[in-house]
């Protein structure tokens, strides 16, 4: 029975007090079992408790759904054939969580519309395509034929996301049952801030219009065209797109697939980010369509962040000093930028260490391989207690915009690592950076692309 209403703070902790419960008591059965010779059960544990997570964060929404899609692709510190238990359970949620109440969804578009949806639309399919944990998405036809997508937010999910981000404990015994060594404070704060951008669907549709001004005509990258004129606050409408999903393309598609789709993904995340100072950072797998013609479609835009030019020169300022292993210079750029507090001692050749490690698809020997394991040494280094590294992050000042490294670290490096993307990647970002050569016929295509380009509108 598709859900009609999103509990308060106390029912949903309480739920997810619950589930952690159950889920701890299974795991000591399973181990119990395990030390006594019964062969396969902690496999069983894992996959029933993976089922579980995914029906329960998918019927509750919000902050807690938003939970169990970083889990479903970020690579954290579990053998590799348990991750992939709960990669797969969990995937549901990125595209095919359990969809809400129709009537409630109907209601959120006449309350916006002040106009029922058949009065709105030409067509509009009661079947959702996707049910995601802020909203979800509707085919619909306008008057004029064309076919659109309608993204319509839960009714009272606002609520339901502060109740969640107030349940930080409830979140804990969940988090430790999946990855063990996980510190859930960083994951709370990069959820608190990504789902409260998401909830404002008025900047989701300025920042996909400035990310379609700038890539129209793109030759491989395509922004869905917003339908401005019916946008609401709560309601999103854009051409719609078909094509392949991500997971189609992984399961189905060649090497030869993937390894464009691979390049294409960072492409857009790093051109964006060096040449708009723009950065879409929620690169979850649901979020691309792979188009008939070669294009790659981004469907979502609810967790964008726009740079200043002065913290972006602090960033360009940080990639020379570690590609160039200059401790000094690269210290000397944190403390500018208040990632350093004064006063702070920091050792220069561990701060150069870690930066290298994030830094590895650029300064190691090229071409280099992303791999799920290099995208959990990633995450681990920041969030697992044995890590050599804690003790020295434990001393950042973590600026707001900081939070920019844990989703490359949490989303784009665990992406590109399903797809055993492998490329000269130094080069592709000195296309951006340096004005560099194209490094491959992709890099041709959107050189040729750019050089047409007058300059980018402002935002």
């Amino acid at each position: 029975m598709p859900p009609k209403r999103l509990g308060g703070r106390v029912g949903r902790g309480a739920r997810l007090a619950r589930t952690g419960a159950r889920s701890a008591a299974g795991f000591a059965a399973a181990m119990t079992k395990q030390l006594a010779g019964q062969s396969g059960s902690m496999e069983a544990f894992h996959l029933q408790t993976a089922s579980y997570l995914a029906d329960v964060l998918g019927e509750m929404k919000g902050a807690a759904m938003k939970l169990g899609q970083l889990l479903s692709f970020v690579d954290v510190d579990l053998p590799p054939e348990v991750r992939t238990i709960y990669h797969d359970a969990l995937a549901k949620l990125r595209d095919a969580a359990p969809p809400f109440d129709l009537d409630a969804i109907l209601d959120v578009i006449h309350e916006e519309y002040s106009h029922p949806a058949e009065a709105v639309f030409a067509a509009f399919d009661p079947e959702p395509l996707a049910a995601a944990s802020i909203g979800q998405v509707h085919g619909a036809r306008l008057d004029d034929g064309r076919e659109v997508v309608v993204k319509v937010q839960y009714p009272g999910v606002a609520d339901a996301v502060r109740a969640d981000l107030a349940n930080v404990e409830a979140f804990r015994p969940l988090a430790r049952i999946i990855s063990p060594h996980l510190e859930i404070d960083p994951l709370i704060e990069e959820l608190r801030e990504r789902v409260g951008d998401e909830l404002d669907y008025r900047r989701e549709a300025q920042y996909q219009q400035a990310f379609g001004a700038r890539y129209r005509e793109h030759p491989f990258i395509h922004v869905p065209a917003l339908v401005p004129e019916l946008c609401r606050p709560r309601v999103l409408v854009s051409e719609r797109i078909k094509g392949r999903t991500f997971d189609e393309l992984v399961a189905k598609g060649t090497d030869d697939e993937k390894q464009r789709l691979g390049e294409i993904i960072f492409r857009y995340a790093f051109g964006s980010l060096r040449r708009f100072r723009l950065f879409n950072g929620d690169p979850h797998p649901g979020n691309y369509l792979i188009e008939d013609d070669g294009r790659v479609a981004f469907i979502d835009y609810g967790s964008v962040k726009m740079f200043h030019r002065g913290y972006f020169r602090y960033m360009i300022a940080t990639h020379e000093a570690v590609l160039a292993g200059d401790g000094e210079a690269l210290e000397a750029t944190m403390r500018e930028a208040r990632f350093l507090r004064p006063g702070v001692e920091i050792d220069r050749e561990q701060l150069v260490e870690w930066w290298q490690l994030y830094y590895r698809p650029m300064v190691a020997d090229q071409p280099f391989t992303f791999t799920p394991d290099f995208a959990a040494e990633l995450v681990g280094s920041m969030t697992n207690p044995s890590s050599p590294f804690l003790s020295m992050l434990r001393r950042f000042n973590l600026p707001a915009d900081y939070l920019l490294l844990n989703r490359i670290q949490w989303g784009v490096n665990s992406v590109l690592g399903r797809l055993r993307a492998t490329n000269e990647w130094r080069n592709i970002l000195d296309e951006f950076s340096k004005n560099g050569p194209p490094a491959t016929p992709l890099g041709e295509l959107d050189r040729a692309w750019w050089d047409e380009q007058e300059q980018p509108p402002a935002f």
